[in-house]
């Protein structure tokens, strides 16, 4: 991959960085392509291939009998089979507890040293917004509990010192997200020594410990001259400018050390300004400087603002500058370096600048190997259901995983909903949009549910209103079956192996283990027990809590079971079963899991690798064994809402010879798919086989060094490269070597691609919408690069394309105002904007607006998740008045203020008090739903009708 350049530190040194514009998003490039695919540049260091599979570091040996390829190769040096990679990190179980909600082991640290007052200290047992009095010794006291579940990685959420309450919010900072000192334990939680004696108790015992680290924002200290938690201002309005008032654009010195100096007078949008009592709160002393954060106002969370935007007035740090990296890089070695911290899980990461990551996340864990932290692991928040955008994290951000999201919504829809089981079945297939060289889908972290989003309890009970109790249980237990058996690394979310539910997320799904005395926690309805939340949880009888452990001991005791290939077999039409076999690449022993989220006993005959075998039960309730037919299929029969494991009685037959293997024409990662990626290439193999097999994708650039792009070990067989480091029309050859189950390989004929153009979309304003006045255009590219240069035209009632305003070169959006007033256009006129990309025949789609005033409507909602708290009587309920937006003239915005509590939520504007026309995303019709993370307090919606877009801030 292309080198990234590094921050001097003691520890690293380096020449000086170029001051010219030069991409850093291209980790998943390739060096092999540089010298031809870069003009004017020095050839990048190439990345060292990783280690194949631990049980084979070596590739194996060629038989030289078998390996005839299909065609004759393009390169004389024949090509290298490899297992697919497993790294330490492939067989953890989390559990993932919120320390103040789990156990109070010493209820001296309660009030913080703060005194009494709710208002002061933020200990309020009453209320289900402040801290409840849960610490670190609880955790301790009770570690046996933890580790009797299977536990092998205990994950805390934020425990540094916070910002005890924020007036503003309503609540308190037990949750741990408003850090003002990063060097030191919140004392309502307790002291860095009994930290150091939990992490020391969990190693003594063989369990790690992670910590939830924050890198992108603090408390909220900072304020601004204009007010406080104002409205964000773009870059294209208000550019960033250096202390001597010259405008830049960060993006081209992102990282870098020639970032320009900045000034609090003249550099930002708002001025910020800091309460004298408050100027030294924070610590590390740098986070004190306030030309540190982006200064730009509140986020919406969408486009632009949702990498410079505050979360709800948290003072976003500047990320851009290489003073940040520098030093959250250094904090966070500090932990290592003097706590033994294990791990990372890294929040809001899909807010943050590739840069930043880049970065941050190779110092960290080079830094942490070099203290014997071999095992080190991070992962990330990346709060998105599309895989070809969350696993650009672990391919060009050279992270080692995130968090599974789009596995929860997966889980959620097969187990508590019964949706199509051939959905669960397409999900499973796209996990190659994660296989590169140091990196799979198998270290991914997998969860049901969280403290954001809600438990899946409480989505099992919402998504089934009528079942029983029993019902529910069987449910949640399928969820946790499919979490334990299929690939990835389980989360339990502390308290769902008690049954807790709640009405929603945030704070309703923050209840405590021990006994309670928040109002609103005391009428859950707990599944699988007559217990409340008004006595201690520790109950290791219950039935979930049983269910886990079981689940934990099974895979502990085939690991297969954990680290094994997870090949699709079967999936039926509509609910019924999913059946998966795995496969370890060493033992070879087929297992076969069936799941069924149908309410009837179901069959079906599930494809393996073996026929005429005898299969043995491992788990659940079906016949004792099974033995496949002569075309290798397996006959099981799985109860409701249930799992089946299978084990064959000997390991998969070896083949003599190694199959052929071809390669399909290379293409965008981004045709033919709704979500797809123009940074990447989709290569797909077709291997001539039916038996287990490990195909490894190369690539080069015509007569350069082959280099492993990745190895994928289940049918179809795919990576996705990323190429967004280099140029539009630099070429790449690639070509496939498969391995088969007795070490034998063969090697395809390389087939050649080009790196496809930016893709280059409008985004505002919405298509056929109606405009008057100034009219906002904007912009996005696929792939992004701070390099990229935009400019806008127009046509008039199907007139010619002319220029309209300047270049913009301001990423991550390009934006122009055109002021339509000027031109005094007759209401009707037909206009259409398009984009260009500078130096290039790249052009955008076309957008076509009308000129005029836009007709309103008789009324906008706010639908979504938050109606209920609205004051209407459900959730999504556009006709509810109580969600009603008023319609402003003076700026012809629809505005609602509601005073919500905290919580996630999800919503959209809906018209005319239905949902025949409604708008979601980016104002997108029928579009998908917002997204809202408040924190607590007054919150203003706002929508426009001509572009369709709402916000909320």
């Amino acid at each position: 991959m292309f080198t990234v350049p590094r921050l001097n530190s003691p520890r690293r040194t380096g020449g000086p960085l170029k001051p010219t514009r030069a991409p850093l998003a291209a980790a998943g490039a390739l060096a092999l392509l540089a010298a031809s695919a870069l003009p004017a540049q020095a050839a990048p260091t190439i990345k060292a291939a990783p280690p194949a599979h631990a049980a084979s570091t070596a590739a194996p040996t060629q038989a030289a009998d078998a390996n005839k390829n299909p065609g004759p190769p393009s390169d004389t040096k024949p090509g290298k089979g490899a297992h697919s990679l497993r790294t330490p990190v492939t067989g953890e179980n989390f559990y993932f507890v919120m320390a103040d909600r789990f156990s109070n082991g010493d209820a001296g640290n309660d009030q913080g040293g703060l005194g009494p007052d709710p208002m002061v200290s933020g200990f309020d047992p009453t209320r289900k917004g402040f801290y409840n009095g849960g610490d670190l010794n609880g955790l301790l006291d009770k570690i046996d509990y933890i580790q009797g579940l299977g536990t092998t990685a205990i994950w805390l959420t934020p425990s540094f010192k916070n910002k005890a309450v924020q007036p503003e919010d309503n609540s308190a900072g037990y949750h741990g997200y408003w850090v003002t000192d990063f060097t030191q334990i919140d004392p309502h939680l307790g002291t860095n020594a009994e930290l150091k004696a939990l992490i020391d108790e969990a190693h003594s015992r063989g369990m790690k410990v992670y910590f939830d680290i924050i890198t992108n924002h603090t408390a909220d200290v900072i304020g601004y001259q204009e007010g406080a938690r104002t409205g964000y201002v773009s870059k294209d309005k208000e550019p960033y400018r250096t202390a001597s008032g010259e405008a830049f654009d960060d993006r081209d010195f992102a990282g870098r050390a020639d970032f320009p100096k900045l000034d609090a007078e003249t550099s930002f949008p708002y001025t910020p300004v800091l309460d004298p009592t408050e100027q030294n709160l924070k610590v590390p002393a740098w986070l004190n400087d306030p030309t540190l954060y982006h200064n730009r106002g509140d986020t919406t969370f969408a486009g632009e603002n949702s990498f410079y935007g505050d979360f709800f007035g948290l003072d976003d740090l500047f990320t851009e500058h290489p003073a940040v990296v520098a030093g959250m890089t250094d904090i966070y070695e500090t932990w290592i370096r003097d706590f033994g911290v294990d791990g990372f899980r890294i929040d809001t990461m899909k807010h943050v600048n590739d840069e930043f990551w880049q970065q941050f996340g190779p110092d960290v864990l080079a830094y942490a190997k070099e203290h014997g932290k071999d095992e080190f692991f991070m992962f990330g928040e990346v709060f998105d259901t599309s895989k070809s955008f969350t696993s650009q994290f672990t391919t060009r951000n050279e992270m080692q995983a995130v968090l599974d999201f789009p596995f929860q919504d997966a889980a959620r829809n097969f187990a508590s909903k019964s949706q199509d089981a051939k959905q669960l079945e397409a999900f499973f297939t796209a996990d190659d949009w994660y296989t590169d060289a140091d990196s799979n889908v198998y270290q991914l972290p997998t969860f049901l549910g969280n403290h954001d989003m809600g438990r899946i309890g409480s989505f099992i009970s919402a998504d089934n209103p009528d079942a029983d109790d029993a019902e529910r249980v069987a449910r949640d237990e399928l969820a946790h079956e499919l979490m334990y058996f299929s690939r990835g690394n389980p989360v339990v979310y502390y308290g769902d192996e008690q049954g807790f539910t709640g009405p929603g997320g945030d704070q309703d799904a923050r209840q405590t283990l021990f006994a309670s005395k928040v109002p609103d926690y005391l009428d859950d309805d707990l599944l699988g027990t007559d217990a409340t939340h008004a006595t201690d949880n520790f109950n290791t009888g219950h039935p979930l809590y049983a269910k886990i452990r079981e689940l934990a001991q099974l895979t502990k005791e085939h690991p297969a079971l954990r680290e094994g290939a997870h090949q699709n077999r079967y999936a039926s039409d509509g609910p019924g079963i999913y059946a998966f076999s795995r496969t370890d690449a060493k033992d070879q022993r087929e297992y076969v899991v069936a799941l069924n989220n149908s309410e009837k006993p179901q069959t079906a005959a599930v494809p393996t690798y073996i026929a005429k075998r005898n299969y043995r039960l491992l788990y659940g309730n079906a016949a004792e064994k099974s033995t496949t037919s002569a075309d290798g299929k397996l006959t099981v029969t799985v109860p409701p809402l249930s799992a089946v494991v299978y084990q064959s009685s000997g390991r998969i037959p070896r083949e003599k010879t190694a199959p052929a293997v071809t390669l399909q024409a290379p293409v965008s990662a981004a045709a033919g798919t709704s979500a797809g990626d123009n940074g990447r290439i989709q290569v797909t193999a077709d291997v001539d086989g039916t038996s287990f097999y490990e195909v490894t994708f190369e690539a080069r650039t015509p007569g350069g060094k082959w280099e492993r792009v990745g190895t994928d070990d289940t049918a179809p067989y795919r990576v996705f490269h990323d190429v967004s480091g280099l140029n539009p029309g630099a070429a790449v050859e690639y070509r496939a070597v498969v391995l088969n189950n007795a070490g034998r390989t063969s090697v395809s004929t390389s087939r050649s691609a080009v790196v496809p153009d930016p893709v280059l979309t409008i985004q505002q304003p919405a298509e056929g919408s109606t405009v008057q006045g100034n009219v906002e255009v904007v912009a996005t590219a696929d792939p992004e690069k701070a390099s990229h240069v935009v400019r806008f035209e127009r046509s008039i009632a199907g007139g010619p394309w002319t220029p309209i305003g300047s270049e913009d070169d301001s990423s991550p959006a390009y934006t122009v105002a055109d002021d339509l007033a000027a031109l005094d256009l007759a209401d009707g006129t037909e206009v259409r904007y398009r984009a260009k990309l500078d130096g290039s025949n790249v052009m955008s789609n076309v957008r076509t607006v009308v000129v005029g005033a836009a007709p309103q409507p008789d009324s906008v909602t706010v639908a979504g998740s938050l109606n209920s708290e609205m004051g209407c009587p459900d959730d999504w309920q556009p006709a509810c008045q109580s969600a009603f937006m008023t319609f402003d003239p003076a700026d012809r915005l629809w505005k609602l203020t509601a005073d919500l509590p905290a919580g996630q939520y999800e919503f959209k504007a809906a018209i005319n008090g239905s949902w025949n026309e409604n708008f979601g995303q980016d104002g997108a019709p029928n579009g998908s739903n917002i997204v809202l993370n408040h924190d607590g307090g007054p919150v203003t919606f706002r929508y426009s009708h001509a572009s369709h877009v709402i916000t909320a801030g």
